[in-house]
């Protein structure tokens, strides 16, 4: 048995009863880079959720998940040299990096079957506060769907693993956007890019809703990674018991009791590559890879614990 677990798959867009309009759309994220890719796919599944913890109805869910999915369309036609680029981009570079959120707006606008999802991949750089790109709107003018897209881009985007940076924890990453949910203090340049000082860059209430996603998220793997440990507890029980006999095997006089022991220690091994010869190695495998796991869930129940008390 192989122990899986995707932290975005329970709730996804193919929840939903999706026509061939809507496959076609999802199908455009064929042309992406495989991380950009996958990107897109962890943005829309928490873009999903987030809408379900805020309570808005299925239309509209559904609706925002396709912007999700479709929001970095424009990435396509960022240079390789840039958009892999495995140190920071330089100023320059980053100009034409903020260009796919046009690009991917023109993109959309020029399809009629991509054309509603438009505003997912043009305003989903907005921040509140009016210090984002392309077009430095404030809270009042950016669509709500773009709002949660950017609470979903960017947990997405710091947490995950990428080939350009290190991966940051959990906790790190909510607290990065609980900073970004506060005011900005104008101060050094940050005066001419803050429009509005009363907000931060993202909606608190959509952050909240986020807390709610991960701590279930967190509690569901938690409850995978158990059932799981089930599995290697009887493994581990099974192999114990062939040890007994092996024991009395290792004591045996006779043949007779010999071959009688040995039938014991076999009867209890059932892997494919599990011998007499190697059993008692397979069995300390499985000893540590308890202990490992069981500090994994230790970790992780420290981490919901944060999660919980976390407030903005």
């Amino acid at each position: 048995m192989k122990e899986e677990f995707d932290f975005y798959s329970r709730t996804a867009i193919k929840s939903y009863n999706l026509d061939k309009t809507m496959r076609y759309q999802l199908a455009m994220l064929d042309s992406l880079d495989v991380y950009t890719r996958k990107h897109c796919e962890n943005v829309a599944n928490i873009t999903c959720r987030l809408c379900e913890y805020l309570h808005l109805d299925e239309g509209f869910t559904i609706y925002t998940t396709v912007c999700a999915y479709l929001h970095d369309l424009g990435k396509m036609f960022i240079p390789p040299s840039i958009l892999q680029k495995t140190s920071k981009l330089t100023d320059e570079e980053f100009e034409v990096m903020k260009t796919h959120t046009t690009i991917g707006y023109n993109m959309c606008m020029k399809d009629l079957k991509l054309r509603p999802y438009a505003a997912g991949a043009l305003y989903h750089h907005e921040a509140l506060n009016g210090s984002g790109y392309p077009q430095g709107l404030t809270k009042k003018d950016i669509p709500y769907e773009a709002q949660i897209i950017r609470v979903a881009d960017e947990f997405e985007a710091i947490s995950a693993k990428r080939q350009y940076k290190t991966h940051i924890g959990i906790i790190d990453t909510l607290n990065i956007l609980i900073e970004n949910s506060e005011p900005v203090k104008q101060q050094d340049g940050l005066k001419m890019l803050v429009k509005d000082a009363k907000v931060g860059k993202i909606d608190k209430k959509i952050l909240k809703a986020l807390f709610k996603v991960i701590a279930d998220d967190t509690e569901y793997e938690i409850y995978e990674r158990y059932t799981y440990l089930d599995y290697v507890k009887k493994e581990i029980q099974r192999l114990e018991n062939a040890e007994k006999y092996y024991k009395g095997y290792e004591k045996a006089k006779s043949e007779k009791n010999k071959e009688y022991y040995k039938a014991g220690v076999e009867m209890y091994l059932k892997a494919p590559n599990e011998s007499i010869e190697n059993f008692k190695f397979v069995l300390e495998e499985y000893r540590i890879s308890l202990k490992e796991r069981m500090e994994i869930i230790n970790r992780l129940k420290g981490e919901l614990k944060q999660i919980k008390k976390l407030r903005v």
